[in-house]
């Protein structure tokens, strides 16, 4: 494997040093490259709470997913809507003449007004109810009275039999909306979860890259002034070129080490930035820091009963279950024949004028009353039953899906609960072996100023230093991150930041 162009002046430098011994003995070797500037955290501290509510008030996924939300509410007007009355109104006028076979003169002649209004209204039975009063108003050459208004007041109702009878079939769609807004919520519910994990995680991982660049740059002021030491020694004839050389690489990597630093932290401040706000990457984060909350006694059982209660995954399954449920009901019914019972009620009178027209019918003695059924019966029902066997399929799916969330759920929770439990045992070895690099350390330190060490081994300890605070840093930043997840599936992150959800 090719090694980093950035090796390179090392590399010669080592070679340089190590062919002119005499040369460098001498001449001390050249300082290292200074370490590249850093800027310090600018700008208030910005608290873990704080980013969450950022991150609800200007994320772009939660914006989306109100959006659907409104959408889901708006679908529940249209399925109200269709039985909601609906106003009809017609007005005509005609005229008739005729006149006898080979006579141009007309034998009779014939104007008429119409004018109608009325309202329908389904209810839940399925029925469609209306109510209808027309008036009208006609002239003829003959007849009495002339002018003639006439008035009709008609009741009339269609009641479904078999197929669209009953409420359960009447109000499945509306049923339907309903569950689609609770589907929506709890998406949003899974959403907001999600948005303050990612928070969460990216704030986590902010803390690691600057505690990282803080052990870094502390590792290469170390070296620096290790180096600096090794060539006063050097000077005076107390250490060897190779002591120098191997100081002076020492120096470079831990300068390389906090360029590294550098570009990770301005990374994950940038992924922060992207979660709790909107093209603000000129904004600066001021100090961040790892909360200490006690890790709570875990219960597996507990955890699970949580989830299981109130996952928005598992919420979301159960209403997509009972829309299931719903279509199915839909898709049987049609399977029926379509028997429709029709009755009318109607009272008339004809009068001398608009007015009495259009109050004499109630209590005239004209009346007229229709009673009838109609039958339909598609041929052979192939798009119904196959619409059925959909309905069917997509029941069992749903079920099988709920079961499969059931189950990944239990392996979520276990894994949750497990690493939560590992990261805090973790934790503590990791504070331990970072007392023992401490030691480690000082005592090959001690034993390279008492003459019986070399910069090498000097150098491993500091490296060993190093790595063992990098590591325990890791490890808090890791117990963190599995308490977040775990939180995340119990739904307990909601009380944790007092988030409230309409429901």
């Amino acid at each position: 494997m090719n090694r980093p162009t950035s090796f390179s002046p090392f590399l010669a430098l080592v070679f340089a040093l190590v062919l002119a011994p005499a040369r460098a003995a001498d001449n001390p070797a050249r300082p290292a490259s200074a370490m590249p500037a850093t800027v310090p955290p600018a700008g208030p501290a910005l608290a873990l709470d704080e980013a969450v509510a950022r991150a609800l008030a200007q994320n772009f996924d939660l914006a989306i997913q109100r959006l659907s939300n409104a959408s889901s509410r708006d679908s529940v007007v249209v399925a109200d809507a269709d039985f909601d009355p609906t106003l009809n109104a017609s007005t005509s006028k005609s005229r008739s003449e005729s006149a006898l076979l080979g006579n141009t003169t007309p034998n009779s002649l014939r104007d008429s007004e119409n004018a109608r209004v009325g309202i329908t209204k389904r209810i839940d039975s399925g029925a469609t109810l209306g109510l209808t009063e027309t008036l009208n108003r006609s002239k003829s050459s003959f007849g009495a009275p002339n002018p003639s208004y006439g008035g009709d007041l008609t009741i009339t109702i269609r009641q479904p039999l078999l197929q669209g009878a009953g409420t359960a079939v009447n109000r499945a769609s509306r049923d339907r909306a309903r569950l689609g807004v609770q589907r929506a919520n709890a998406d949003l519910k899974g959403t907001v979860l999600t948005v303050v994990r990612n928070v969460e995680s990216a704030y986590y991982n902010l803390v690691f890259a600057r505690e990282q660049l803080g052990v870094r740059q502390f590792a290469f002021d170390i070296a620096q002034k290790f180096l600096d030491e090794t060539q006063l020694r050097r000077a005076a004839g107390d250490r060897t070129p190779l002591d120098v050389t191997q100081a002076t690489l020492s120096v470079e990597q831990a300068r390389l080490n906090v360029v590294n630093a550098i570009d990770a932290v301005r990374s994950r401040e940038d992924a922060l930035l992207a979660l709790i706000g909107r093209f603000e990457f000129d904004q600066l984060i001021g100090p961040v820091a790892l909360g200490d909350e006690p890790v709570p006694t875990l219960s597996l059982a507990s955890s699970y009963a949580r989830a299981r209660a109130s996952q928005p995954d598992q919420l979301s399954a159960r209403l997509a279950l009972e829309q299931a449920r719903l279509d199915l009901l839909t898709a049987e019914n049609n399977l029926k024949p379509t028997l429709d019972v029709d009755a009318s009620l109607g009272l008339a009178s004809t009068e001398g004028s608009y007015g009495r027209a259009f109050t004499e019918p109630i209590t005239a003695h004209g009346y007229d009353w229709s009673l009838g059924f109609s039958l339909s019966v598609p041929w052979g029902q192939r798009a119904d039953k196959a619409r059925f066997r959909q309905a069917q399929t997509s029941l069992s799916s749903e079920e099988a899906r709920l079961q499969q969330l059931d189950q990944n759920l239990l392996a979520s929770v276990r894994a949750a609960v497990r690493a939560v439990e590992t990261s805090r045992e973790s934790l503590k070895i990791a504070t331990l072996a970072l007392q023992l690099s401490k030691e480690q350390y000082d005592a090959e330190d001690a034993r390279f100023r008492a003459g019986l060490s070399t910069v090498r081994l000097v150098n491993d300890a500091r490296n060993d230093l190093n790595n063992a605070q990098i590591s325990e840093l890791q490890s808090r930043v890791n117990l963190r991150q599995s308490l977040s997840d775990l939180s995340r599936l119990e739904t307990t992150t909601l009380e944790r930041y007092r988030i409230k959800l309409a429901e």
